[in-house]
């Protein structure tokens, strides 16, 4: 009987969007926990965000309350104007990745609907993944709006 041997090195939490791609967690360029909000801004002045390490379009995980967003703009050294209010609140941890477009497969550990965008751009909900799945898919996006299964983890 044949079957698929699974051997991953990586994973990284899904955060669903209809609009941003799971970021590939070996392309982390900082991580920092925010300390004083303003409303799209990632602010920490324990940061270096003009060193090169973060770029525009790069994407911003807040790992405390998993909300995403894209940096539009490197404001200061301490702080970064984003694409959505992810940071409504303070103190708050975050990551940030490049946008690679690095296909992943999933596991799926809560029931319900999978919305993926494929390596190759087709767009297709996968109806009622069983908790405990893999998916055998290279996908760069799990879309937020018709997914309902919970706990999804990129694996690379």
């Amino acid at each position: 009987m044949a079957y698929q041997k699974l051997q991953v090195s990586r994973a990284l939490q899904v955060i669903p969007s209809d609009t941003i791609n799971i970021p590939n967690v070996a392309h982390r360029s900082a991580k920092g926990t925010t300390d004083s909000y303003v409303s799209s801004k990632l602010c920490d002045s324990s940061a270096t965000f003009t060193n090169g390490n973060v770029k525009v379009n790069d994407i911003v995980y807040n790992t405390t309350t998993s909300a995403i967003a894209r940096v539009l703009a490197i404001d200061s050294d301490d702080k970064l104007s984003l694409s959505a209010n992810a940071f409504a609140s303070s103190p708050a941890n975050y990551e940030i990745y490049r946008d690679t477009n690095d296909g992943c497969i999933l596991y799926v550990g809560g029931l319900g609907n999978v919305e993926v965008v494929t390596v190759g751009g087709d767009e297709i909900v996968l109806p009622g993944v069983s908790a405990g799945s893999f998916l055998p898919l290279q996908v760069t996006r799990v879309k937020a709006n018709l997914t309902t299964a919970t706990n999804i983890i990129a694996l690379w």
